[in-house]
C-alpha cells in the first residue's frame, strides 16, 4: 500500500491545531467541489483524497495511530496487540527475563502467523478483515430524500439507510462489513464513496440550488406571475415590472436539505431569462415601432 502523506494533501504541517485542519479542509473543498469542477477528473480525485484525509486527522486517536504507524495505522491495534503478546512470550521463555525495545520491535511472528506460520503463536493471533471500498450512484433528487439502497459487495446483500443531503465524492464507513477477520479477529469496514449524477436543470452548491427560469417580454415588462418547477414541485412565482435580464432571486428554504439535520435546507437561487417574441404580426411590429419612438 502507498503512503499518502495526509499532512501534504491538506497542506498543513504535522504540528497543526485541530481547527487548522478543518480551516484547510474547508478551503479545499470549496475549491475542488465536483459541483464546481464537473468534468476535471483531477479535481474529483483530490476531493476524494482531501475527504480521506480529513476524516484521519480530524479524529485524534486515528491521527495518533497515522503519525506513530504511517499507511499501516488501519493496523495499529494488531501491531499493538501481536507486541503485547510477543512481549508475554519472550517473558515466559526466557524465565521472566525482560529483553529490551530492540528485542519488542521483533514482529517476525506476525508475519509468521500472517502466512501460516506454525505453532501456538499462530492460533492465537488475530488479524483484522480487510477493507472494502465500493461506489454508489445516485441521482440528485434520490440524494434530497433518506432512503434505503441495498448494494452487492463481493457477492453479499448489504442494505444501508442514505440520509438525505448526501454529497458527490462524500464518503461514509460502514463498521464490520469488509472482509471477515482470521483467527477469530474483527471484520474489516466498508467504505462507500457516493456518485451524484449531474441534474439537467439544477445545479448544486453546497446545500443551495440554482436554477433558470424563462418569462415573455410582456411579463417582464408589466409584471405579472409565472410558475416554475423546483425538484420538491411546482412554485408559483411574482414578477415585478420592468425585470431585467439575468434577474436573480433567492427562494429560502428550497434548496438541498442539509445533511444529517432533519427540517433544514438550503436556498434556491432563481435567475430569470426573458423570451424576446418572434414571428411578429405587422401590427406588432408597428406597436413596437411607435414604443420604440416613444423613448
Amino acid at each position: 500500500m502507498e503512503f499518502i502523506d495526509y499532512y501534504k494533501v491538506l497542506g498543513i504541517d504535522k504540528t497543526a491545531s485541530e481547527e487548522d485542519i478543518k480551516k484547510a479542509y474547508r478551503k479545499l473543498a470549496r475549491k475542488l467541489h465536483p459541483d464546481l469542477n464537473p468534468n476535471d477528473k483531477e479535481a474529483h480525485k483530490k476531493f476524494q483524497a482531501i475527504n480521506e484525509a480529513n476524516e484521519v486527522l480530524s479524529d485524534p486517536e486515528k491521527r495518533k495511530k497515522y503519525d506513530q504507524y504511517g499507511k499501516d495505522w488501519q493496523h495499529a491495534d494488531q501491531f499493538e496487540q501481536q507486541r503485547q503478546q510477543q512481549r508475554h512470550q519472550q517473558s515466559q521463555y526466557s524465565g521472566g527475563q525482560h529483553f529490551g525495545e530492540d528485542d519488542d520491535r521483533d514482529f517476525s511472528s506476525f508475519f509468521e502467523s500472517m502466512f501460516g506460520g506454525s505453532g501456538s503463536r499462530s492460533r492465537q493471533t488475530k488479524f483484522r478483515g480487510q477493507d472494502y471500498n465500493a461506489e454508489l450512484k445516485l441521482g440528485l433528487t434520490d440524494a434530497m430524500v433518506t432512503h434505503q439502497q441495498t448494494l452487492t459487495v463481493n457477492g453479499k446483500n448489504v442494505r444501508i439507510t442514505i440520509p438525505a443531503g448526501i454529497e458527490n465524492g462524500q464518503v461514509i464507513k460502514l463498521k464490520g462489513y469488509g472482509a471477515p477477520g482470521v483467527n477469530g479477529g474483527p471484520a474489516g469496514d466498508l467504505y462507500i464513496t457516493f456518485v451524484i449524477a449531474p441534474h439537467p436543470h439544477f445545479k448544486r452548491m453546497g446545500n443551495d440550488l440554482y436554477t433558470n427560469a424563462t418569462i415573455d417580454l410582456y411579463t417582464a415588462l408589466l409584471g405579472g406571475e409565472t410558475t416554475i418547477d423546483t425538484l420538491n414541485g411546482k412554485v408559483k412565482l411574482k414578477v415585478n415590472p420592468e425585470t431585467q435580464y439575468g434577474t436573480k432571486i433567492r427562494l429560502k428554504g428550497k434548496g438541498f436539505p442539509v445533511y444529517k439535520k432533519e427540517g433544514e435546507a438550503g436556498d434556491l437561487f432563481v435567475t430569470y431569462d426573458i423570451k424576446l417574441p418572434t414571428h411578429l404580426t405587422e401590427k406588432e411590429k408597428t406597436l413596437f415601432t411607435e414604443l420604440s419612438q416613444l423613448k
